[in-house]
């Protein structure tokens, strides 16, 4: 057995939905009872035509339930047993058919009533063909979900079923479980939910060029895996990288700061936790042109700029304001001086600073930044991003629990 603990004697129902991912919860389900879990699997009709039932129940050694109309398990109501009996409700894989029933409470079948009906936690790993995936009402029932809470598990991106090339497979087994532990576990920040925002902005010159910076995402990416190993429900919103989405955390992609501004308030409701990791750019072209602009023709000496809404500050004055608000001030010069002004003019809670001097920091794996705040000496953290991430989301706990 693992050395994770989290999953001794849990009750977790696995929901399994028709697609060809099915193959992959057989695993899912032997993997879950490896680490102590006691596993009861409710598939749809639909799944049975990929995966036989006797498969399931060979592995976790349970009889799948199958049917709300089940004369023997219903004789008792048994549905609402087992919603009470369940400490985790995952449904893997998720079809779009089933994303969309569970964000609108329809329970049409025995899966989706005991979704209704149980008051656990939850969790989906979505599995479709990757334009479906990106269909907004995928999307919307998506967000829908994790606004009342649930816990998304993926999906990952790579060549599908059908040949096509993009996201939506499902997640494997061990990326799965791995999530289910944060989840099931009661770090410092279980039950809280935490915004993010990492990377950089792109402000369009033109349809090809832009204004831009240095950042690469990896520290605000390495805070949103951090916070959810750490027990958080944790939304990352980011800007253009090339990174890939942290194991339980919930992403949404933006491009310039106008529309990271609009993310991070449709996102700030019941927020606990706000970390401002992205470098927003100050700036923005004030006119971008529709056509690509010509160095023969057009002037291209001169460009009229326009000041960007300042997105953290405008976080911690909101009125929906999250109980801690942090950000982050990378600086070349007097890095504490500096750091310390934007912590108070800016009415943050706590500030994070790094030195940037010669580009240092920026794309690198290591890094060093010091933990300022209105009350307390500097801490100062240093080491991988990775580890950079969990010394201050704890130090964040702590600040945190104080507050509430």
């Amino acid at each position: 057995m693992a050395e994770t603990t989290w999953f001794q004697n849990k009750h977790i129902v696995l929901g399994v939905t028709g697609g060809i991912a099915c193959y992959k919860a057989c695993e899912l389900a032997r993997e879950l009872g490896r680490q102590g879990a006691l596993v009861q699997v409710v598939m749809t009709e639909s799944a049975t035509a990929f995966v036989s039932p006797l498969t399931f129940q060979a592995l976790t050694g349970r009889e799948v339930r199958l049917s709300l109309l089940d004369p023997k398990a219903e004789a008792g109501m048994g549905h609402i047993e087992l919603a009470r009996w369940a400490d985790l409700i995952l449904v893997a894989p998720c079809t779009a058919n089933t994303l969309a029933q569970l964000a609108h409470g329809q329970a049409p079948d025995l899966l989706t009533t005991l979704w209704v009906a149980a008051h656990c936690e939850k969790a989906i790993a979505p599995a479709m063909n990757q334009q479906m995936w990106k269909h907004d009402l995928a999307q919307e029932n998506l967000q829908r979900l994790v606004s009342l809470g649930t816990h998304i598990v993926g999906p990952d991106s790579g060549i599908q079923a059908c040949g096509d090339v993009g996201s939506g497979r499902m997640s494997e087994p061990m990326d799965i479980v791995l999530t289910l532990e944060s989840v099931l576990s009661q770090g410092p920040l279980a039950k809280r939910k935490v915004v993010i925002t990492a990377g950089p902005t792109h402000e369009p010159i033109d349809p090809v060029r832009y204004i831009a910076n240095r950042s690469s995402g990896k520290m605000g990416f390495a805070l949103a895996e951090a916070a959810s190993r750490l027990g958080a429900s944790v939304t990352l919103i980011a800007g253009p990288v090339y990174l890939e989405t942290p194991n339980g955390v919930s992403r949404i992609d933006v491009e310039t700061a106008a529309e990271m501004f609009e993310a991070v308030h449709q996102s700030l409701d019941d927020t606990d936790l706000f970390i401002g990791a992205a470098a927003v750019c100050d700036m923005r072209p004030s006119h971008p042109s529709a056509n690509k602009l010509k160095k023969s023709t057009d002037d291209l000496s001169h460009i009229t700029l326009t000041e960007n809404p300042d997105i953290i500050q405008s976080v911690a004055n909101a009125n929906n304001r999250p109980n801690v608000v942090v950000g982050f001030a990378a600086e070349t010069d007097d890095m504490l001086a500096h750091a310390t002004q934007k912590l108070t003019a800016k009415s943050l809670d706590i500030i994070i600073a790094n030195c940037v001097e010669n580009g240092q920091i920026f794309g690198q794996d290591d890094t060093q930044a010091t933990i300022l705040s209105s009350h307390g000496d500097p801490q100062v953290v240093s080491g991988s991003k990775s580890q950079v991430a969990i010394d201050i989301l704890n130090t964040l706990s702590e600040r945190l629990n104080t507050r509430i």
